[in-house]
């Protein structure tokens, strides 16, 4: 079992930047871990993952934008959010699937632990 508690949510304006925590209770070296996002009227979407060796995997509406990263030392998920979007309004999610691996990174079906949420809003 391992519990995630996510911070960092707020409003924001269109251009702004935001950065997204994610601690975990649990060991996080060589573990996959993800960060989704749900909008209001819509269905949950990966933003980004990184798996057990650093390798990551970004959606195409958020490339060259959000930047994820892990700190093993801290047990802390991070999601460097720039240059926002209206349209990147969403609860935040992470994710673990504490394995070392993903098939498929940006898929919810990866991942069987998950936090609450951190809403960001971003206001034109």
């Amino acid at each position: 079992q391992v519990q995630l508690v996510e911070s960092g949510g707020g409003s924001v304006q269109a251009g702004g930047s935001l950065r997204l925590s994610c601690t975990a209770s649990a060991f996080t070296f060589r573990t996959s871990m993800g960060w989704f996002r749900q909008a209001p009227g819509k269905e949950r979407e990966g933003v980004a993952a990184i798996d057990g060796v650093g390798v990551t995997t970004y959606a195409d509406s958020v490339k060259a934008r959000f930047t994820i990263s892990k700190d093993n030392t801290k047990n802390t998920l991070y999601l460097q959010m720039n240059s926002l979007k209206p349209e990147d309004t969403a609860v935040y999610y992470c994710a673990t699937n504490l394995r070392f691996g993903l098939l498929v990174p940006l898929s919810s079906t990866e991942y069987n632990y998950w936090g609450q949420g951190t809403q960001v809003t971003v206001s034109s």
